[in-house]
């Protein structure tokens, strides 16, 4: 929600104003979720792989600190509020609040339930929303998670990564692999749902570091597990060490490998995968917030560069926090730039994202939006006939007229090959 590199667009208004054709689509959104990401750029070391927008405090430079951070944010989110009234947005409670970072918690506990309250204060939330905060697991205490549930919060999501500490180096993580499990206990003692992020394909990772990691992770028995590829991207720390011949380049092999046994793992542990990278333990531990995204919700992104989508219209925030900082202290939006998806553009996202969660692209769905390029039976049945997608589940049914396009494991490990070809 807050890459380190913005992409083109036009200038978006100083008054945050909407284009009139938003305006007109607004209406027709009431029904649908209404999210909140709330971007905390800080962390204690950047880590060589990251890409995201984060900042040491080293980085941050003048008019930008972690201590006044909490009332320049809130301030975005007093902007906000006024920029959907004055759209005549429908009014619509949030139903999911996101912190991520950077890592949210090393701000003090106190400051997110203060940033929440705000939340609760302008926007509300709906009976049972899901809130959760990313954490580095040494930043959290039996005392942090208790402050956290107390406030409202209802989920944890621990950066764990990896637990060979070799792989950690490589990845430039400092936390103690040995303060997983106590996070986790203290996150569950508090009464807080834990999910646990894994990265796979480090460089140097062998498939048994990898079979480790997953293991050590099932036997903390979170309530979801994300397990991520490794992305070398440009820019970064270790793409550099890459260049230089320090470090081997990724695999697509071996991502595959340890893909396959990500899966037969959490499987057999009773996770069920619900996006490509996401397992839960049941439908209602999924990340609700996430499947906000890939269901084609709303949601504002508060924070430097943290984005944002409302009713086809996408905007983002000027990048640095002291950018970010001086344009809400100068009363105007801190976005920087934005754009409105044309019908084309909006299909073609609407197929990549429904074909990676496990209900799959419903066909006569998909058909019917405008800018669609139509995907015919005959396409679907080839498909199916390569064992990319589930054949049954791509029969035409009385609540799926035309079918549907439910990823097979190996459809997973191609689901990129899989759109483009249900693209035309």
């Amino acid at each position: 929600m807050a890459p380190s590199a913005l992409p083109l667009g036009d200038p978006a208004p100083a008054d945050g104003s909407f284009p009139p054709e938003v305006l007109q689509a607004l209406p027709a959104r009431a029904g649908k979720p209404l999210g909140l990401y709330v971007h905390i750029p800080f962390c204690s070391v950047r880590c060589g792989y990251c890409d995201f927008n984060t900042y040491t405090a080293e980085d941050l430079g003048p008019g930008a600190s972690r201590q006044s951070y909490p009332d320049t944010l809130i301030s975005e989110l007093e902007f906000a509020r006024r920029v959907l009234d004055e759209a005549g947005a429908p009014a619509r409670a949030l139903s999911t609040v996101f912190f991520g970072g950077g890592t949210p918690t090393l701000l003090p506990a106190e400051d997110l339930a203060r940033i929440l309250a705000a939340v609760r204060e302008l926007f509300g939330c709906v009976p049972g929303a899901e809130i959760t905060t990313e954490a580095n697991p040494d930043t959290v205490t039996p005392e942090s998670a208790r402050v956290l549930a107390e406030a409202g919060f209802t989920r944890i999501s621990l950066g764990m990564q990896s637990a060979v500490p070799d792989v950690l180096a490589v990845l430039d993580r400092t936390h103690d692999p040995r303060n997983v499990p106590a996070a986790v206990e203290a996150a569950r003692s508090a009464g807080l749902q834990v999910s646990l992020d894994l990265i796979y394909g480090t460089p140097g990772e062998s498939l048994a570091d990898w079979r480790e990691s997953l293991e050590a992770a099932i036997g903390m028995g979170p309530d979801h597990i994300s397990a991520y590829s490794l992305i070398v991207e440009e820019g970064t720390a270790m793409a550099a060490a890459v260049r230089r011949g320090e470090l081997p380049d990724v695999d697509g092999d071996d991502h595959a490998d340890k893909y396959l046994l990500a899966d037969e793992l959490l499987s057999a542990a009773g996770y069920g995968w619900y996006e490509v990278s996401n397992w839960s333990t049941s439908q209602a531990t999924r990340s609700q917030h996430n499947l906000n995204y890939w269901l084609d919700s709303d949601w504002w992104g508060a924070g430097p560069g943290a984005h944002s989508h409302l009713a086809g219209l996408r905007w983002w925030n000027a990048k640095h926090p002291a950018a970010y900082a001086q344009r809400l202290h100068q009363g105007i939006s801190p976005g920087q730039g934005r754009e409105v998806l044309d019908a084309e553009a909006q299909a073609l996202e609407h197929l990549m994202l429904r074909l990676r969660i496990a209900e799959g692209l419903d066909i006569a769905e998909h058909n019917a939006l405008p800018g669609s390029a139509t995907v015919s039976p005959e396409a679907l049945a080839q498909l199916a006939a390569e064992g990319l997608i589930e054949p049954e589940k791509a029969r035409r049914t009385s609540s799926h007229p035309q079918g549907r396009a439910v990823l097979t494991l190996r459809g997973r490990l191609l689901a990129d090959a899989v759109t483009h070809r249900l693209a035309g």
